[in-house]
This record gives structure tokens, C-alpha cells and sequence, in this order.
């Protein structure tokens, strides 16, 4: 198995926050001694109750004039509707070098909820799967420099060159929801990125040649009382317990309302790491390690005004548990 520093990064959730609370957080991270942060990079938020979804490289050129040291990245981005790759690749070079080389690109192959909005109609997933190969293989040109052009079935680039490239291109972490794009990631990627603890990807990147990173995201919901947590988490989380098949093709937040009608409280706490245990919380964030995640994004659906306290905590008391767990 590739091996890999365990690293611990801080999911900004901009669904759920206005854009300069995103920035805020992102700068509170830094502090509270987080690797890294990951931005999700959506149109539409998924719930009503969420009501935000600003421009993940805006905030993140903020973000990167705030701090100094922590990682960047996108969690997803989606190359191939709403943006062209060519424009994915210059603003993730710009990303770069505004960050001074702390970008990672994470890409993956779209939600309907976020991509239709163009008008282009919502592809089968073997479609975009081809889709997405052909844009990283834009993407991976035009971060070499010079002029290039491209010809696919899908995407064509035409005498195109990003002039402001960082000294070290971005790195490119892939989206997997299965063994097929784990492979995607592996032949085309620098990075594994996952939002389930299944094996099988691990197993699958890495029989395919992949040696890179492997990322996950940890579903949290802090609290001092569990059940404020829980409660939290079911206001404006309970789309994560819908799968990665529905939540990759309903199109709009009321769809997602009507999906998640029938979620309970209780389907939250078993879910996610509600309340304060810090064993509670390593529990869950084990099923990743085990599973072979080296990068654990840990995503707070807890209480907005106890973010403070849970930076607190996973400073003091989560981080070193889980670096603990990580070391066998």
C-alpha cells in the first residue's frame, strides 16, 4: 500500500456559510493548526436550509491572501459542463500561484444539481467518465506551458496556452464513487478523493498504479449536547446519507428536500459523529483509516456558533487521537 503522511483537513462547507464566513473559517483552520481546507465548488446549495453556494475560486483567492501555510483544494470541482477544462486550468494555475504552490485540484465528474444549469442536458455516467478523461487530459496539457491544441469527441482546444503557471503545477486529486473512476484516477490523477469508506477504491486506485494521496471526508456534527448536534446535522447534512447515486443526479435543492423527507434524527447519528465524544468521533473517522484514507477532511455539520469550540477540540483532543489511530 502507498504510504502517505497522515494529514488532517478541515471541510469549508459553502452551502452552509456566506462566502466571508467561508474565508473566516478557512483562516480559524490555519490557526487551529489544520493541514489543510477543502472547499466544496457548487451552483446550487443541496438544501433550502443551507441558502448559500458562493464561487469556490473566489473565496479561495481570499483565502489564500489570508494565510500562509495551510493546503488548498477544491472538493469537487466538475471540468467538463459548467467550466471548460481550459478554464478550469487557468484558474486553478492562478489558484497556485496565488497561494504560492498550496493548491490541489480535486475534480470529479459533477452532480446534476450543479451542472445543468447551463443547459446542456445531464449525460449518463459513462459519458462524463469519458468526459472527464478527456479534460484532464486538457488540464495536464496546458499546465505544461506553450500553446497546445486538442482534439477530442467531446472537447476541443484550440491554440490555447495559461501564461501564469506556479513553478510546480497543481496537483490533481480525482473524485471516485466507484472502481471504474478510482482507475480514472490512478491513470490520470495525482490523488484518490472519496466521500465513503470503501476499500474497494483504495484497493482499486492503487491495482491500477495509483500511489498518490487518498482523501475522504469525515462527517462530524460538534456540539457539547448531542443532541443539538444530531439536530444540526439533520437541518442541513441529511443529503449525505442519501448516497452518492442520488446525490449525483437529482437537480435541484426541492428534489433533495423530498429525497431526504423520510431521514431521521436518528439516521444522523449513526451517520456522523454526533456531540462531543472524542471516541465517538475517532469511531467514525476510523472506518477511513482502515479503509486506506491518508488525508481525513473533517466536515463540522454541527452547530454554526460552536465552530469555535470545535476547532478547539479537534486541536486538543480529536488531532491526536486520530494521529494515534493512524499510527497502528
Amino acid at each position: 500500500m502507498a504510504t502517505n503522511r497522515q494529514q488532517i483537513g478541515f471541510k469549508l462547507m459553502a452551502e452552509g456559510f456566506p462566502p466571508k464566513e467561508i474565508v473566516e473559517q478557512a483562516v480559524a483552520a490555519e490557526e487551529a493548526g489544520f493541514d489543510f481546507v477543502e472547499v466544496s465548488d457548487h451552483y446550487h446549495p443541496w438544501l433550502y436550509s443551507q441558502q448559500h453556494s458562493g464561487f469556490a475560486f473566489s473565496m479561495l483567492a481570499a483565502i489564500a491572501a489570508r494565510t500562509e501555510r495551510i493546503g488548498l483544494a477544491t472538493g469537487v470541482t466538475c471540468p467538463i459542463m459548467r467550466y471548460h477544462p481550459a478554464v478550469v486550468a487557468q484558474m486553478a494555475a492562478t489558484t497556485g500561484v496565488l497561494s504560492d504552490g498550496r493548491f490541489t485540484l480535486g475534480v470529479g465528474a459533477g452532480e446534476r444539481l450543479n451542472e445543468h444549469v447551463v443547459g446542456a442536458g445531464w449525460p449518463s455516467v459513462s459519458v462524463r467518465h469519458e468526459m472527464l478523461t478527456e479534460a484532464l487530459e486538457i488540464i495536464r496539457l496546458l499546465f505544461t506551458g506553450g500553446y497546445h491544441s486538442y482534439s477530442g469527441n467531446y472537447f476541443d482546444l484550440d491554440d490555447a496556452r495559461v501564461f501564469d503557471l506556479p513553478e510546480v503545477p497543481p496537483r490533481i486529486v480525482v473524485a471516485s464513487g466507484g472502481e471504474e473512476s478510482a482507475r480514472l484516477a490512478a491513470g490520470l490523477g495525482d490523488g484518490l478523493f472519496a466521500t465513503e469508506p470503501r476499500e474497494e477504491l483504495v484497493e482499486a486506485y492503487e491495482q491500477a498504479g495509483g500511489v498518490g494521496p487518498r482523501y475522504a471526508e469525515v462527517p462530524l456534527a460538534y456540539s457539547a449536547d448531542p443532541t443539538a448536534a444530531a439536530e444540526a446535522a439533520h437541518r442541513t447534512a441529511r443529503f449525505g446519507v442519501t448516497g452518492w447515486k442520488v446525490q449525483a443526479e437529482l437537480p435541484n435543492p426541492i428534489n433533495f428536500e423530498a429525497a431526504t423527507a423520510h431521514v431521521r434524527v436518528d439516521d444522523m447519528r449513526e451517520a456522523f459523529g454526533c456531540g462531543p465524544d472524542v471516541e465517538r468521533h475517532a469511531e467514525v473517522a476510523s472506518r477511513f483509516i482502515d479503509a486506506g484514507f491518508d488525508h481525513l477532511v473533517l466536515m463540522n455539520a454541527g452547530p454554526p456558533d460552536e465552530m469555535d469550540a470545535f476547532f478547539t477540540h479537534v486541536r486538543t483532543t480529536l488531532r491526536p487521537r486520530l494521529e494515534e489511530l493512524a499510527a497502528g
